[in-house]
């Protein structure tokens, strides 16, 4: 990542910034609604650009609706089949991607009918969250954040990738969450989100992110 140029900037006008490129995004695949992943480990916290995105496209007289794929882990006998700290099962198994095609990425095909589940399962209690639909107007905007996205081909018209060093991610993981480290470690070495994303924000020191748009 050293080739690239990078451009200081605040999280207010980030935000900003990048709702006023959404604006004008039109998907090659024909949907009426643009899919944006803000990809990130839980450190980086992707879901409040995402809602910072979100508010700026509110202001804008834009529809958009804010998916984290913590509301879609899989139940938790299957998550922790090999155990509380499996690495390899937080990277390959946590998240369930099959009903995030079904609920989210589904309707918002170009035949879709924009009617979006905005999240499955609650972690907290082990149950579904029974959460009604939502529906999503043509020209509405997906905003999905959460870790590992870019990994999947989900049919994301624009990638935003936070990024944190292995260093910062480590600082800024909680004790309990430090066993996860491994699954970013393999994420980079596997997918290059850096560099496989639209969009890269550094935020090394979260006070003053910095981005290559």
């Amino acid at each position: 990542m050293g080739s690239v140029r990078l451009e200081a900037i605040t999280w207010e006008r980030l935000g900003d910034r990048l709702a006023d490129r959404l604006l004008d995004l039109k998907p090659d695949d024909g949907s009426p609604w643009p899919r944006i992943a803000l990809d990130g480990a839980p450190a980086a916290r992707p879901g409040e650009l995402a809602h910072r995105v979100s508010e700026a496209l509110r202001i804008r007289g834009r529809t958009s609706l804010v998916v984290g794929t913590e509301g879609f882990l899989r139940p938790a006998s299957l998550r922790l089949e090999y155990g509380h700290q499996d690495a390899d099962s937080y990277y390959d198994g946590w998240f369930d991607t099959g009903a995030l095609w079904r609920e989210v990425f589904g309707p918002l095909d170009p035949d879709g009918d924009g009617r979006v589940l905005p999240d499955l399962w609650d972690p907290v209690s082990d149950r579904a969250t029974r959460s009604p639909y939502v529906q999503l107007p043509p020209g509405g905007i997906l905003l999905m954040h959460g870790p590992f996205l870019l990994r999947h081909w989900f049919p994301f018209d624009l990638s935003v990738h936070v990024l944190l060093s292995p260093g910062a991610l480590r600082r800024r993981s909680p004790e309990a969450d430090q066993w996860t480290l491994p699954a970013f470690a393999r994420y980079e070495a596997e997918v290059d989100p850096g560099a496989t994303a639209d969009l890269m924000v550094r935020a090394d020191d979260p006070r003053h992110p910095a981005w290559n748009g």
